[in-house]
């Protein structure tokens, strides 16, 4: 396992994909940190960036990478090697560059442009949560490849989930509660939350940054829970059930799948 993660890992950050990746980060963070009134408007700015590109890119770059290397990992599974090895050979080795990408593009420019002691508190709640959605998508992105031969229909289907979190969940969830707004929505909208990493880490950011009175009733409501230690531990803990799930799914797939 360990060899197949160091080659993928090398082979990634290699990628020119990596590396405009990195630039990308590096450069969104340091306008937004340079020009900025202050910190909090800074990591406000970066979390839409954080929230929409993290998860596509991790989507799209793991199902192009795992695409290409279809032949290899044909040659490899042909091999006296594990196939649970191989699998989260390759799932360590996209999330560690995918990681370590995002801890220069936005890190980077942190420590030599902010001098703001409340900007690393924020910027560490920002950079938690982008970590989150990399492990989250990048096992989606593995499962796809697995799942479909295809390498359009993986495609679709990265984009496809990829609009569901970010665009249509958010609708369906707020038409649900406009249309039950006469009935008790507090556990309603806390699950509504938690079904979809991406709204999860955005309430976190907000209210790390103490702006959950935008989001009026319910930003009170999630300021009451995931305000406190527990809920930030239970927000913390879906997300890691976001991330078990479908590791758990692909390797038992994988350990059954006739290549």
């Amino acid at each position: 396992m360990f060899n197949v993660f160091k080659y993928v890992l090398f082979d990634l950050l290699r990628s020119k994909w990596s590396i405009v990746y990195t630039l990308f980060y590096v450069l969104s963070s340091s306008a937004l940190l340079y020009f900025a009134n202050s910190s909090t408007s800074a990591v406000a700015g970066l979390m839409n960036i954080v929230l929409f590109i993290t998860p596509l890119v991790s989507l799209l770059l793991g199902v192009i990478y795992f695409y290409q290397n279809r032949d290899f990992a044909e040659l490899l599974l042909a091999q006296p090697i594990r196939r649970t090895q191989y699998f989260l050979g390759n799932y360590l080795g996209l999330i560690t560059a995918l990681i370590a990408n995002l801890l220069v593009g936005i890190g980077l420019p942190a420590l030599l442009i902010s001098n703001e002691t409340t900007a690393f508190t924020e910027l560490s709640i920002l950079i938690l949560s982008g970590v989150l959605l990399t492990l989250i998508f990048s096992a989606l992105a593995l499962l796809i490849t697995l799942l479909n031969e295809n390498r359009i229909k993986g495609f679709g289907y990265a984009i496809i989930i990829w609009l569901f979190f970010a665009v249509i969940y958010d609708g369906l969830f707020l038409m649900l509660l406009l249309y039950f707004n006469d009935y008790p929505l507090e556990t309603f909208a806390l699950v509504g939350v938690i079904l979809n990493p991406m709204d999860l880490c955005r309430v976190l950011i907000l209210l790390q940054l103490d702006l959950s009175a935008l989001m009026g009733f319910t930003g009170a409501v999630f300021q009451q829970y995931f305000g406190s230690t527990f809920g930030f531990v239970t927000a913390l803990t879906s997300g890691l059930v976001w991330v078990a799930l479908p590791l758990a799914f692909l390797i038992k797939k994988g350990n059954t799948k006739d290549f």
